[in-house]
This record gives structure tokens, sequence and C-alpha cells, in this order.
């Protein structure tokens, strides 16, 4: 039995960026037509429809998918979700970890949901401030919560591989609604994401 692996792609963008990427070897001086790289643009162009799935993606119908009526209005973190993305200004990676809280209000959603959300604003290309912003408003109109909370630690390659070279450099963003805008809830949702 041999393996098989399938994913589903666009045909037409596929065949497109195909020719985009063949061009791109080519003009940065290496033969397309090498063994090792003749399979590269269709590679290539399947990498870049997958790390941009998010725009085909509603994270609000994501989040009413699974939302609940429960009585529960206790802060409930998700942490530490793994996040990669694609920086909009170099289209390099950047990536680490996001942890995001709401305090419910009637209603709580399917844990798996949040995660789900974040993949969703991170799979487009991003700057890490609007991904923060992005995933903190999705949750706090579409959940309604008491407040929500999201902090964002990543690295980002357009910082280690060109531009400063800063290899031990990390950026962290976040973002506060409702009761989070309380200093004491807020450090409470830090201590807790540090622990």
């Amino acid at each position: 039995m041999s393996y098989q692996l399938f994913e589903e792609y666009q045909i037409e963008t596929t065949k497109d960026l195909k020719k985009n990427y063949h061009e791109i070897i080519e003009q940065v001086g290496e033969d397309p037509f090498r063994n090792g790289l003749v399979k590269t643009p269709e590679r290539a162009s399947k990498a870049m429809q997958f790390l941009t799935q998010g725009y085909s993606m509603d994270p609000q119908e994501i989040l009413t998918s699974a939302m609940f009526d429960e009585d529960y209005r206790d802060m409930v973190i998700v942490k530490d979700i793994e996040l990669y993305s694609l920086c909009e200004h170099h289209m390099l990676p950047f990536f680490g970890k996001a942890h995001v809280a709401y305090i419910p209000d009637g209603k709580i959603v399917g844990l798996s949901k949040i995660p789900r959300v974040v993949d969703v604003f991170a799979r487009r290309l991003q700057v890490q401030e609007r991904l923060t912003h992005d995933i903190l408003e999705c949750i706090n109109s579409t959940l309604k919560p008491k407040g929500v909370a999201v902090v964002i630690e990543a690295v980002h390659m357009c910082m280690m591989m060109r531009g400063v070279q800063k290899q031990n450099s990390a950026t962290t963003t976040s973002g506060f609604r409702g009761e989070f805008e309380n200093a004491q809830t807020r450090n409470e949702f830090l201590k807790l994401i540090e622990s």
C-alpha cells in the first residue's frame, strides 16, 4: 500500500501561483527545471493556499456553531495556543503563542473553537497587532461576554533572517475589553498565563 496524502486546492489558483513561483525561481537566478526544483512551484503554490486559507473561513460562524447557554460567570482561559502566520510586509513567517480569556455572560463556547478562531485570523497576511485585535473583537462581538483578553507572544522571521537580524527578540501584543480593563481582573489573567 502506498502513502497517499489528500489535500484540496483550487485548480486555477494553483495553476496561476505555480506559474508565478516558476518565474520567481528563474528571476533569483536558479534553474526551475533542476531536479530538486521541478516540483517546487506547485508545492509552494499549495503551501501559500494553505497558509492563507483564513480568508475563506468565517470565524463568527465557528464560534456560533458551538455556543451554549450556561450560567458560568468566571474566567475561561485557553492558553499556549500555537499560531503560525505570514507577515504582510515581507511574507515571511511569524509564530508563537496566543493566550485568550473571556468571562461569560450567559453563553459559553466549545473550547476548541477559540484556537480555531486564532487559526482563521493567523492564516492570512497579517501584522501581530491586527491579529491580536481581530481575535479580540471577534470573540467580543460574537459571544458578547463580560470581558475578553488576548495576549500574543511571537517571533518574526523578518526580524531574524533579514533587516536587523536579531535572533533573540520577541514581540508581545495584548488587548483587553470589558472587565479585563479593570486592573485586578487583568492582573489575575496575566498571572494565570505566566504560571
